[in-house]
């Protein structure tokens, strides 16, 4: 009989704008790879058709209603769950995620959407092995932003989705790291709490 194949691990990155997710799942990948790790990077939104709507249109160009946006995200992150994500897990790879349906609680529900509807409209996705919350003041990471910013990054709306990150950490369902220090502090804790929470030796 051939053995079943292990299930690959799911490693969420998420936090506002300026809190450095895409620089830390880099480094964490890269960390991952030198243990040994058949590693699958990706991203919301994502290469899929939607994904390439929201980047393109939605997020650099045309503010819709936040209904319309977290529709778009979730028709985007099943896309995102079929063709990449299910199959990298079911291939024994291990998902590093930046961004995925907590930044959808985070953004649209600071701007009036229901929550149990935002629940609902992502009750499919694929529960992560371990969902890390990168902390930052919003002033921070604004400032840290030089390219154009996108219509989501304002002052105002960066600090209410910082209050929604936070109130998922106290769920439980995400796990909190200060991003607000150098690159490689924020980097090693990353890398200390996956391979803790994940039982990878060091």
């Amino acid at each position: 009989m051939l053995q079943e194949r292990r299930r690959g691990s799911f490693i969420v990155l998420e936090g506002g704008d300026g809190a450095g997710k895409t620089v830390q799942a880099r480094l964490l990948c890269s960390a991952l790879r030198r243990r040994g790790f058949d590693i699958h990077a990706t991203a919301e939104p994502s290469k899929s058709a939607v994904g390439r709507l929201i980047r393109r249109s939605i997020l650099e160009k045309h503010k819709v209603s936040p209904e319309s946006e977290a529709l778009l995200f979730a028709a985007d992150r099943s896309l995102h769950l079929t063709s990449e994500i299910r199959p990298a897990l079911s291939a024994g790879k291990t998902v590093v995620c930046d961004r995925y349906m907590y930044a959808s609680f985070a953004y649209q529900g600071p701007q009036g959407v229901d929550l149990k509807w935002l629940r609902t409209i992502n009750r499919f996705p694929e529960n992560p092995d371990i969902a890390i919350y990168l902390d930052i003041p919003p002033e921070v990471g604004l400032k840290r932003i030089k390219r154009k910013k996108s219509v989501m990054e304002t002052f105002d709306l960066q600090q209410r989705v910082r209050e929604e990150y936070c109130k998922l950490v106290g769920t439980g369902e995400l796990v909190a790291i200060d991003s607000n220090r150098p690159v490689r502090e924020v980097a090693d804790d990353i890398v200390s709490m996956v391979t803790e929470k994940l039982r990878i030796p060091k």
